[in-house]
């Protein structure tokens, strides 16, 4: 039977269908993985972690920046300079570090890496699923009792442009071997954002272009209004509610009119929208629907319409986030083999993040949807100026924000902005995922003097006593 015939085979080798795999060899199926670019897909290779490593260079050279608040003194003039090719060789380096991890994890677990692109046949009987997988050597088949769709998505150009030249979506400009000195980013979502908080930080003059009316629309507004703020002291010059007239990429600049107003850049980046990447995989002669802006229909098993067929990340419902796509990984081989047992992804319960400074995460509800749907409300602020901690470290900016139900205690929503935001939504993660109410959160001891403080006095705000404001 061609190649091969195998449990399991995942289309798509990056967090979700890498995690997929490996709980498939956890629970004794036979797995194939098919990739037709990199291990470890677009997060480990062009988005989630070369973003995260320049972000991390522009943390570094913000520290640096402001040592002298701590009693530390810098040779000569005390300003740090940016290295660039320095940044992007330990960009690199880390990229390889964790994709080298993930194929190590691979063999380990003894699953069967192919690369090329895949595509699926026609519903051919009960027994297997039949695939094509097809690299340099030609065309090979491979046949799986279940198959998982993990291929992620792609990013989307806007106002006819295409990404070439000084046109780049958001891995261009994460992987640039070469600093801009002006980038304008089209989109202002978290991508968006992230790109120009790095950017502006590291000296490149960066206006930022969103047509809704503020910046990181999916977060609360008082959290997009001080995001706004902080990016205007790097660098970075915000535009929302922004028609663009015209974009002009050129040979040495790429023109870009905003409101009648016309200014060139060295580059332009486009971060406003991805699309699931499915076109190779022949999906309707698999009998696999798909339905609003092509995304795979799923049950909340990650079933298709196919049952043999699974669906997973970006190419279903909700978030297009790379933890999202791992948990749903693991949710849709745990409903191959212990189907009633298996515990479905609440899209409700999954945590946001974004890593500009300040960062940014939240989970569930804003106040002005679960004001929507929730008679009863109450919200708990707790300013981070006014926890220990934030003081010792030396940075103050932001709060942690609860959003509960009076009646029965059930935390709808938690949002944070400032240090340490990405970590801090764990816990409210966790409380919110295992029905702890804002109540008993409030009753929880935190070490002190940590950040988490704040998550603490925000939920003894939300339960009408707060100590510390």
């Amino acid at each position: 039977m061609g190649d091969g015939t195998y449990d399991l085979a995942v289309i798509g080798a990056g967090p979700g269908g890498y995690v997929a795999a490996i709980r498939a060899r956890q629970l004794g199926l036979s797995v194939a993985i098919i990739e037709k670019d990199r291990t470890g897909g677009r997060c480990l290779n062009y988005a989630c972690i070369p973003a995260k490593a320049v972000l991390r260079s522009a943390d570094v050279l913000d520290e640096i920046g402001k040592a002298s608040r701590y009693g530390i003194t810098l040779p000569g003039d005390g300003t740090p300079q940016v290295d660039w090719t320095k940044v992007a060789r330990r960009r690199d380096r880390v990229v390889s570090t964790l994709t080298g991890g993930v194929a190590g994890l691979l063999k380990k677990h003894g699953i069967h890496a192919f690369k090329g692109d895949a595509a699926l046949a026609a519903p051919g009987g009960d027994e297997a699923v039949e695939l094509s997988v097809t690299d340099p050597q030609g065309e090979h088949e491979l046949f799986a009792s279940r198959v998982i769709i993990a291929t992620g998505s792609v990013a989307m150009p806007v106002l006819g442009l295409k990404f070439e030249g000084r046109v780049l979506d958001t891995a261009g400009a994460w992987l640039t071997h070469d600093l801009p000195e002006s980038l304008a980013v089209i989109g202002a979502g978290a991508s968006g954002v992230e790109v120009a908080s790095a950017f502006g930080r590291m000296g490149v003059r960066v206006t930022l272009i969103e047509a809704l009316p503020r910046i990181l629309p999916a977060e609360e507004p008082e959290i997009a209004e001080h995001v706004a703020k902080e990016l205007g002291k790097q660098n970075v010059k915000v535009l929302a509610g922004a028609k663009i007239d015209a974009v002009e990429p050129g040979v040495g600049s790429v023109a870009v009119t905003v409101g009648g107003e016309r200014d060139e850049f060295d580059r332009l980046c486009i971060a406003a929208g991805r699309a699931p990447d499915t076109e190779s995989l022949d999906l309707a002669a698999a009998g696999v629907k798909t339905g609003e802006r092509g995304l795979i229909e799923i049950d909340e098993r990650q079933r298709t319409s196919n049952p043999r067929i699974y669906a997973i990340g970006d190419v279903v419902r909700g978030p297009a986030l790379a933890h999202k796509a791992s948990e749903e990984g693991v949710v849709a081989v745990e409903a191959m083999v212990q189907f009633e047992d298996c515990e479905p992804i609440v899209v409700d319960n999954i945590p946001r993040a974004t890593f500009c400074a300040p960062q940014v995460s939240s989970i569930g509800l804003t106040e002005a949807q679960a004001r929507e749907v929730c008679g009863a409300v109450t919200v708990g602020r707790f300013d981070l100026a006014a926890a220990g901690a934030a003081t010792v470290y030396g940075d103050r900016t932001g709060f942690v924000k609860i959003i509960g139900d009076t009646e029965s205690g059930e935390i709808l929503g938690a949002h944070a902005v400032g240090p340490k935001a990405a970590d801090l939504i764990a816990e409210l993660a966790v409380a919110k995922s295992a029905q702890i109410g804002y109540p008993d959160l409030a009753r929880i001891i935190h070490a002190h003097p940590t950040i988490s403080e704040a998550v603490l006095e925000a939920a003894r705000a939300a339960d009408g006593w707060v100590l510390h404001a």
